[in-house]
Protein backbone atom coordinates (compact mmCIF):
# COMPACT_ATOMS: atom_id res chain seq x y z
CA UNK A 1 0.00 0.00 0.00
CA UNK A 2 1.17 3.18 -1.11
CA UNK A 3 0.03 6.51 0.43
CA UNK A 4 0.77 9.91 -1.06
CA UNK A 5 -0.19 13.54 -0.23
CA UNK A 6 -2.10 15.46 -3.12
CA UNK A 7 -0.34 18.67 -2.15
CA UNK A 8 2.31 21.27 -3.17
CA UNK A 9 2.36 23.12 0.26
CA UNK A 10 5.78 22.28 1.09
CA UNK A 11 5.18 23.16 4.55
CA UNK A 12 2.08 20.82 5.32
CA UNK A 13 4.10 18.04 3.49
CA UNK A 14 7.20 18.45 5.92
CA UNK A 15 4.92 18.21 9.16
CA UNK A 16 2.72 15.14 7.65
CA UNK A 17 5.99 13.31 6.18
CA UNK A 18 6.90 13.61 10.37
CA UNK A 19 4.02 11.28 11.05
CA UNK A 20 2.81 9.73 8.08
CA UNK A 21 4.14 6.64 6.09
CA UNK A 22 4.32 8.58 2.95
CA UNK A 23 6.04 7.31 -0.35
CA UNK A 24 5.91 10.54 -1.55
CA UNK A 25 3.90 14.07 -2.94
CA UNK A 26 1.74 14.38 -6.29
CA UNK A 27 0.23 17.54 -7.60
CA UNK A 28 -0.52 18.83 -10.70
CA UNK A 29 -0.91 22.04 -12.62
CA UNK A 30 -3.74 23.46 -10.60
CA UNK A 31 -2.11 22.46 -7.50
CA UNK A 32 1.51 24.17 -8.40
CA UNK A 33 -0.65 27.21 -9.32
CA UNK A 34 -2.12 27.51 -6.23
CA UNK A 35 1.19 27.66 -4.68
CA UNK A 36 2.14 30.67 -7.11
CA UNK A 37 5.27 29.15 -7.71
CA UNK A 38 7.54 27.51 -10.34
CA UNK A 39 7.30 23.99 -10.85
CA UNK A 40 11.08 23.83 -10.76
CA UNK A 41 10.98 25.37 -7.55
CA UNK A 42 8.12 23.69 -5.89
CA UNK A 43 9.24 20.09 -6.37
CA UNK A 44 12.63 20.08 -5.09
CA UNK A 45 11.22 21.92 -2.41
CA UNK A 46 8.57 18.98 -2.22
CA UNK A 47 11.69 16.35 -2.16
CA UNK A 48 13.75 18.10 0.65
CA UNK A 49 10.22 18.09 2.38
CA UNK A 50 9.78 14.38 2.39
CA UNK A 51 13.46 13.81 3.41
CA UNK A 52 15.74 13.79 0.00
CA UNK A 53 13.76 10.77 -1.22
CA UNK A 54 10.48 9.59 -2.42
CA UNK A 55 8.31 9.89 -5.33
CA UNK A 56 7.20 13.03 -6.93
CA UNK A 57 4.17 12.90 -9.56
CA UNK A 58 4.31 16.42 -12.11
CA UNK A 59 2.00 17.07 -14.95
CA UNK A 60 2.94 19.51 -17.91
CA UNK A 61 0.67 21.35 -19.68
CA UNK A 62 0.76 20.16 -23.53
CA UNK A 63 -2.76 18.90 -25.20
CA UNK A 64 -0.72 17.02 -28.40
CA UNK A 65 0.79 13.82 -27.78
CA UNK A 66 4.36 15.42 -29.46
CA UNK A 67 4.62 18.52 -26.66
CA UNK A 68 3.27 15.80 -24.29
CA UNK A 69 6.38 13.77 -24.63
CA UNK A 70 8.80 16.77 -25.17
CA UNK A 71 7.32 17.82 -21.82
CA UNK A 72 7.65 14.75 -20.29
CA UNK A 73 11.09 14.40 -21.08
CA UNK A 74 12.07 18.00 -19.48
CA UNK A 75 10.43 17.35 -16.30
CA UNK A 76 12.57 13.66 -15.97
CA UNK A 77 15.73 15.49 -16.98
CA UNK A 78 15.08 18.59 -14.65
CA UNK A 79 13.83 16.55 -11.74
CA UNK A 80 15.71 13.08 -11.06
CA UNK A 81 13.20 10.15 -11.01
CA UNK A 82 9.62 12.32 -11.32
CA UNK A 83 6.87 10.27 -12.38
CA UNK A 84 4.69 11.69 -15.59
CA UNK A 85 1.40 12.31 -15.03
CA UNK A 86 -0.53 12.05 -18.08
CA UNK A 87 -4.50 12.76 -19.00
CA UNK A 88 -6.35 9.90 -20.38
CA UNK A 89 -7.15 11.22 -23.65
CA UNK A 90 -6.95 9.72 -26.69
CA UNK A 91 -3.57 12.26 -27.24
CA UNK A 92 -2.31 11.36 -23.75
CA UNK A 93 -2.60 7.78 -24.82
CA UNK A 94 -0.61 7.82 -27.60
CA UNK A 95 2.30 9.94 -25.79
CA UNK A 96 2.01 7.17 -22.80
CA UNK A 97 2.39 4.75 -25.42
CA UNK A 98 5.72 6.59 -26.82
CA UNK A 99 7.04 7.15 -23.18
CA UNK A 100 6.59 3.30 -21.95
CA UNK A 101 9.42 3.27 -24.78
CA UNK A 102 11.80 5.50 -23.86
CA UNK A 103 11.52 4.07 -20.20
CA UNK A 104 9.87 7.13 -18.78
CA UNK A 105 7.54 6.19 -16.24
CA UNK A 106 4.02 7.69 -16.00
CA UNK A 107 0.59 7.97 -14.19
CA UNK A 108 -2.82 8.19 -16.28
CA UNK A 109 -4.64 10.86 -14.81
CA UNK A 110 -8.57 12.53 -14.97
CA UNK A 111 -9.92 9.04 -15.38
CA UNK A 112 -13.29 8.90 -14.89
CA UNK A 113 -14.38 5.17 -16.23
CA UNK A 114 -12.93 1.67 -15.33
CA UNK A 115 -12.13 1.33 -19.81
CA UNK A 116 -10.97 4.34 -20.17
CA UNK A 117 -8.28 3.49 -16.93
CA UNK A 118 -7.43 0.24 -18.43
CA UNK A 119 -6.50 1.61 -21.53
CA UNK A 120 -4.04 3.66 -20.05
CA UNK A 121 -2.41 1.13 -18.11
CA UNK A 122 -2.16 -0.98 -21.12
CA UNK A 123 -0.93 1.55 -23.59
CA UNK A 124 2.12 1.29 -20.48
CA UNK A 125 1.34 3.43 -17.59
CA UNK A 126 2.91 2.86 -14.26
CA UNK A 127 0.08 4.39 -12.48
CA UNK A 128 -3.68 5.46 -13.05
CA UNK A 129 -5.55 8.14 -11.10
CA UNK A 130 -9.18 7.21 -11.06
CA UNK A 131 -11.46 10.52 -10.06
CA UNK A 132 -13.35 9.30 -7.08
CA UNK A 133 -15.05 11.98 -5.86
CA UNK A 134 -15.59 14.00 -8.95
CA UNK A 135 -17.10 11.07 -10.30
CA UNK A 136 -19.60 10.71 -7.18
CA UNK A 137 -20.73 14.65 -7.96
CA UNK A 138 -21.87 13.54 -11.54
CA UNK A 139 -24.04 10.85 -10.11
CA UNK A 140 -21.85 8.07 -10.91
CA UNK A 141 -20.21 5.97 -8.50
CA UNK A 142 -16.82 6.36 -7.72
CA UNK A 143 -15.72 3.35 -5.33
CA UNK A 144 -17.81 1.13 -7.58
CA UNK A 145 -15.37 2.21 -10.62
CA UNK A 146 -12.53 1.96 -8.71
CA UNK A 147 -13.63 -1.56 -7.81
CA UNK A 148 -13.87 -2.17 -11.45
CA UNK A 149 -10.26 -0.63 -12.11
CA UNK A 150 -8.40 -2.34 -9.80
CA UNK A 151 -10.06 -5.92 -11.00
CA UNK A 152 -9.76 -5.13 -14.93
CA UNK A 153 -5.90 -4.43 -13.85
CA UNK A 154 -5.69 -8.02 -12.25
CA UNK A 155 -6.80 -9.52 -15.40
CA UNK A 156 -4.87 -7.39 -18.25
CA UNK A 157 -2.06 -5.21 -16.94
CA UNK A 158 -0.94 -6.68 -13.67
CA UNK A 159 2.33 -4.53 -13.98
CA UNK A 160 -0.15 -1.22 -13.55
CA UNK A 161 -1.46 0.31 -10.43
CA UNK A 162 -4.26 2.02 -9.38
CA UNK A 163 -3.76 5.59 -7.27
CA UNK A 164 -6.72 6.25 -6.45
CA UNK A 165 -7.44 10.50 -6.30
CA UNK A 166 -9.86 13.06 -5.64
CA UNK A 167 -11.38 12.56 -2.22
CA UNK A 168 -13.72 14.63 0.11
CA UNK A 169 -13.93 12.26 3.33
CA UNK A 170 -11.69 9.83 4.85
CA UNK A 171 -14.72 7.59 4.18
CA UNK A 172 -14.03 7.80 0.14
CA UNK A 173 -10.81 7.06 0.79
CA UNK A 174 -11.08 3.92 3.27
CA UNK A 175 -13.69 2.30 0.75
CA UNK A 176 -11.08 3.04 -1.54
CA UNK A 177 -8.39 0.66 0.25
CA UNK A 178 -11.12 -1.82 1.05
CA UNK A 179 -11.86 -1.97 -2.63
CA UNK A 180 -7.95 -2.60 -3.43
CA UNK A 181 -6.10 0.35 -4.14
CA UNK A 182 -2.56 -0.15 -3.95
CA UNK A 183 -1.91 3.41 -3.84
CA UNK A 184 -4.17 6.86 -2.97
CA UNK A 185 -3.17 10.39 -2.79
CA UNK A 186 -4.86 12.48 -0.27
CA UNK A 187 -5.44 15.93 0.14
CA UNK A 188 -4.34 17.92 3.44
CA UNK A 189 -7.58 18.32 5.09
CA UNK A 190 -8.37 14.75 4.82
CA UNK A 191 -4.98 13.26 5.86
CA UNK A 192 -5.43 15.48 8.66
CA UNK A 193 -8.71 14.33 9.66
CA UNK A 194 -7.90 10.49 9.29
CA UNK A 195 -5.00 11.59 11.96
CA UNK A 196 -7.49 13.90 14.52
CA UNK A 197 -10.20 12.42 16.76
CA UNK A 198 -12.03 13.82 19.85
CA UNK A 199 -13.06 10.72 21.12
CA UNK A 200 -9.19 9.74 21.05
CA UNK A 201 -7.78 13.02 22.72
CA UNK A 202 -10.59 12.63 25.16
CA UNK A 203 -9.52 8.55 26.15
CA UNK A 204 -5.44 10.44 26.62
CA UNK A 205 -6.81 12.99 28.55
CA UNK A 206 -8.26 10.54 30.85
CA UNK A 207 -5.37 8.10 31.04
CA UNK A 208 -3.61 11.25 32.45
CA UNK A 209 -6.07 12.34 34.74
CA UNK A 210 -6.20 9.20 36.43
CA UNK A 211 -2.85 8.53 36.71
CA UNK A 212 -2.37 12.22 37.97
CA UNK A 213 -4.52 11.00 40.85
CA UNK A 214 -3.46 8.39 41.90
CA UNK A 215 0.60 9.14 41.86
CA UNK A 216 0.89 12.98 41.32
CA UNK A 217 2.27 13.15 38.70
CA UNK A 218 2.22 12.35 34.92
CA UNK A 219 5.61 10.72 34.72
CA UNK A 220 6.45 6.69 34.45
CA UNK A 221 8.54 6.56 36.60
Amino acid sequence: MELYLDTADVIAVKRLARVLPLQGVTTNPSIIAKEGKSVWEVLPALRDALGGSGKLFAQGMANDSERMVTEAVMLTERISGVIVKIPTTAEGLAAIKQLNTMNIATLGTAVYGAGQGLLAAMAGAAYVAPYVNRVDAQGGDGIGMVRELHQLLKMHAPNSRVLAASFKTPRQALDCMLAGCEAITLPVDIAEQMLISPAVQSAVEKFEQDWQGAFGTNLLG
